[in-house]
């Protein structure tokens, strides 16, 4: 039997009609995660949700965002820093045009933090991540992208997280923000974070180069999303 990816990929090729069709597939649910914790200041807070908006509109996003036709990408934001402390910026929203990512972009431009007291809960932020992905769009592929200028300090630790709720099949990856010297985030990341085939960390200097490196971070993860679109899931052993 032809697999779905193969139709897919003959579709594309050849304008060959699917059943269906006229209902966009959802290629990847993809989640960005916040740093709230109190070692990041307002100013720098504003240049992180600022950034963030203004990378999702970025030509060479949203070129990558669309580059499978009728396939969508669905997004959703959320903040993070103590142990109970993760709340939605953005709720996930198929992007389907771009219109629809530039009104994204905008609520996460308008959108202000919730908290700014408390540590950095990074094994509790994962395992939140998780029941949001229970109520994601169906998508082909699942990504979690965490951003993050510091260690884990508070609870229990990614390892735990990754152990004890239903990540298996979600891609994480890291945008590290400084940290560089004794609490060298981007090092922490790649031992305790990333997950996954093809699971990366991106870095930014500070808060200041972070709309480039989300720029970039965005453009990756997209652009691996469509080939796998068309490549499908790797079969699972049997």
């Amino acid at each position: 039997m032809v697999g779905r990816a193969a139709l897919l990929a003959a579709a594309l090729a050849g304008g060959i009609a699917l059943p269906g069709a006229a209902a966009a597939t959802c290629r990847l649910a993809l989640l960005l995660a916040l740093d709230i914790s109190s070692s990041v200041d307002a100013a720098e807070d504003a240049l992180q949700r600022g950034g963030l908006a203004r990378a999702l509109v970025a030509p060479e996003v949203q070129r990558a965002m669309f580059s499978v036709p009728g396939d969508t990408v669905a997004l959703a934001v959320y903040e993070w820093s103590g142990r109970y402390q993760q709340d939605m910026v953005l709720d996930w929203v198929l992007i389907d045009s771009p219109e629809t990512l530039r009104a994204a972009a905008a609520e996460v431009a308008a959108s202000a933090r919730s908290y700014a007291e408390f540590p950095t809960a990074l094994g509790y932020a994962l395992g939140h991540a998780a029941t949001l992905f229970d109520r994601a769009p169906p998508c082909l592929f699942r990504t979690l992208d965490v951003s993050g200028d510091g260690l884990n300090n508070d609870g229990f630790a990614p390892a735990l997280a990754y152990k004890h709720f239903p990540l298996d099949e979600i891609t994480v990856n890291g945008l590290a923000i400084g940290g560089a010297g004794e609490d060298d985030v981007a090092a922490y990341y790649r031992a305790e974070l990333i997950r996954g085939p093809g699971a990366f960390v991106e870095e930014a200097a500070d808060f200041d180069d972070f709309e480039r490196a989300m720029r970039r971070k965005l453009v990756r993860e997209l652009r691996a999303a469509a080939i796998g679109a068309l490549d499908g899931p790797a079969p699972r052993g049997g």
